[in-house]
């Protein structure tokens, strides 16, 4: 696990939606889940599985070479089972320090940041309108700290931000990990009611998915 910003700083980040057939031979199970497992990666594996009509699989993995995520995706995908399966959704991003506030500790991240999963991740593209990006730097700080603001009230929902700009159709990928969805539903709808909302242009789809350790996923 990670032990400091410097680590994760610059690290590329993924997130793989997939919709598998329904019908597989065992030997194709074995195959493709095998594929999902692999010490030079950071990974962690989700079920959408009756949440999403586009896809029932949903990977997280992270590297510090780009090119090293797109072939590990490559290589999913030409397994038995991956020819006959579909990618709905690719999330692109690096990580890095934010503008806008201090260093984060890392064990306060979603995903990379501790050693048990939470139970739900939320996850989405992000992308604001030009408008906020014509703003002058302090008055997006400040609509920006009392964003910070509304979530620090909610300790147990952990956020991850990776930056898109110039690599992906996003801006941003925004990802969340919480134990209790109304929790985080409570989040939002406050958020909702923050300054820095009428800056967002898109904020869709919005993937919610079980985390499902590797072998269970079919």
């Amino acid at each position: 696990m990670f032990k400091s910003q410097e680590e994760i700083d610059g690290m590329f980040v993924q997130f793989v939606c997939i919709q598998t057939p329904r019908k597989y031979t065992e030997d194709e199970k074995k195959e493709f889940i095998s594929s999902l497992i692999s010490e030079e990666f950071f990974t962690t594996t989700y079920s959408t599985d009756g949440i999403r009509k586009d896809c029932n699989i949903l990977i997280f993995h992270m590297h510090r070479e780009f090119d090293k995520l797109a072939k590990r995706v490559s290589a999913i995908m030409r397994t038995s089972l991956g020819i006959r399966s579909s990618i709905s959704n690719i999330f692109s991003g690096i990580i890095r320090k934010s503008q806008y506030s201090s260093r984060i500790p890392v064990e306060d991240y979603a995903i990379i940041g501790n050693t048990k999963r939470k139970k739900y991740l939320v996850v989405y593209p992000f992308v604001k309108t030009s408008e906020w990006y014509l703003t002058e730097f302090e008055k997006r700080k400040e609509m920006m700290m009392e964003h910070i603001r509304v979530g620090n009230k909610y300790k147990e929902v952990k956020q991850l931000l990776a930056y898109s700009f110039g690599i992906d159709d996003q801006e941003f990928i925004v990802a969340y990990e919480t134990d209790d969805l109304k929790v985080f539903q409570d989040l939002v709808m406050e958020l909702r009611g923050t300054l820095a909302r009428k800056f967002t242009l898109r904020d869709t789809p919005i993937i919610t998915a079980i985390y499902t350790e590797p072998e269970n996923l079919l």
